[in-house]
């Protein structure tokens, strides 16, 4: 199937195209027809599935009609709610790369930041507004902005709203929406909080499933690497030996965490940097930008990251630590082998971890490979020098292979990027 089968417009078939994106992904050949129809749609989809052009090409196509020569200020007609900053910004950009070619205005606004610019955006007219729901508020509390012309509301990330203690924020908000009016809600997860929530959003929703809830895409390869927590830096700087890993993003449970891991990284010489709530906005989007174009080869993470960042291309996930909640893992994980590209993840779990490990194995239904012959086994720590260094030098004339992280078996050829061929790219 094509984008031309989903009757989208030759507008907007055209920046799709220049985009490189020809073939829809299962969840925007199913929603995109149903939010044409003006239904009000309840998706699940895990994350990496293309859900943001799912709902956004729609919606484009839906208010390029009211894109003409305006007889006043254009009013907000589509109001999309989304968790982060950085998911914010970047269903922004997917507006402007699939809109590129109608007369559509839209802007995104968040917090951190000054509101100077976002204000002027609102005041010289907008079709589509892009918010976190702090901002949002802040400036509908100061009469700067009005939801009672919203025709099309999205609510993306419901889960993870919840999960960051946004539900009252959201509620109010909703409030102010119009009764009528399309209404979108998306969620990689469905717990009953979120399914009750989805309830008095929508009306009589189509329901759209792609992949069962909270599974890892089979693009994904992953691997595990039992180490004990003292040993978990020279591990992470021994696997960014393969030059193979052009683009890591490592997660760290808590943002001190973080930082120090990317001052260990720096210290071995591996360019690094960390993003995480502590982070000024601007310090973050220099940090995100600096990750897409190649100047830093590792980007360190919090889970604030782990479903606001889309970067494509990206080879390789690595969990430094595991999540203590077995969602966050799956959420994780799918920052790589996204829209059916192949991707690598790779975990540390110490002795302290394997309790969440565990979780995770019963979430996603099957066990994580492990790597066993690695420089640095669970149980063979700095404080057994002798024992370390007697199994490396056993590695080692068994055919131990650095430069992958396993033994002449043959296991390292399923991590060898190179053994992948991607395929066609598919919208985001």
């Amino acid at each position: 199937m094509l984008f031309e089968n989903l009757n989208v417009i030759e507008p907007i078939l055209k920046a799709l195209q220049t985009e490189g994106y020809t073939t829809p992904t299962p969840i925007q050949a199913q929603a995109i027809p149903i939010v044409l129809q003006g239904r009000d749609l309840l998706g699940c989809a895990q994350t990496g599935t293309g859900k943001t052009a799912a709902f956004a090409i729609p919606i484009l196509q839906q208010l390029k009609d009211e894109a003409g020569p305006k007889q006043g200020p254009r009013r907000i007609k589509c109001l999309i709610l989304t968790p982060t900053r950085e998911l914010a910004i970047q269903i922004g950009e997917s507006f402007t790369a699939y809109g590129r070619n109608l007369n559509l205005k839209h802007t995104v606004v968040f917090g951190g930041v000054s509101q100077h610019a976002q204000v002027n955006a609102i005041k010289s007219g907008i079709d589509i507004l892009i918010a976190t729901p702090g901002r949002l508020l802040d400036l509908m509390g100061q009469g700067i902005i009005s939801l009672k012309h919203i025709q099309i509301f999205v609510l993306d990330e419901a889960d993870r709203m919840l999960d960051m203690g946004f539900i009252h924020d959201v509620k109010r908000v909703i409030l102010q929406l119009p009764m009528k009016r399309q209404s979108l809600f998306f969620s990689a997860t469905m717990p009953p909080d979120v399914a009750k929530l989805a309830d008095t959003i929508l009306t009589k929703p189509a329901k759209v499933e792609v992949t069962p809830v909270s599974s890892t895409a089979d693009t994904i390869q992953q691997a595990l690497y039992y180490v004990d927590k003292n040993d978990k830096k020279k591990l992470l700087i021994h696997l960014l030996d393969d030059k193979a890993i052009q683009s890591a993003l490592v997660f760290a449970r808590t943002k001190h965490g973080a930082d120090k891991v990317v001052k260990d990284l720096v210290k071995a010489g591996v360019k690094a940097e960390a993003i995480h709530g502590n982070k000024s906005q601007n310090a973050r989007q220099r940090a995100l930008s600096n990750f897409k174009s190649g100047e830093i080869r590792v980007l360190v993470a919090t889970d604030i990251a782990a479903r606001g960042i889309d970067i494509d291309e990206l080879s390789h996930v690595i969990n430094y630590e595991l999540p203590n909640i077995p969602e966050t893992y799956v959420h994780r994980i799918g920052r790589t082998g996204r829209a059916g590209a192949s991707g690598i993840a790779f975990s540390f779990c110490d002795a302290e971890e394997k309790a969440y490990l565990k979780d995770i194995h019963k979430l996603i239904g099957k066990q994580i490979p492990a790597v066993s012959d690695h420089p640095y086994p669970l149980g063979l720590s700095v404080a057994e020098p002798a024992q370390a260094q007697q199994a490396l030098r056993e590695q080692k004339n068994n055919g131990f292979n650095r430069r992958n992280g396993s033994g002449g078996s043959g296991n390292s050829r399923p991590f060898n990027r190179n053994n992948n061929r991607r395929p066609k790219p598919q919208a985001q």
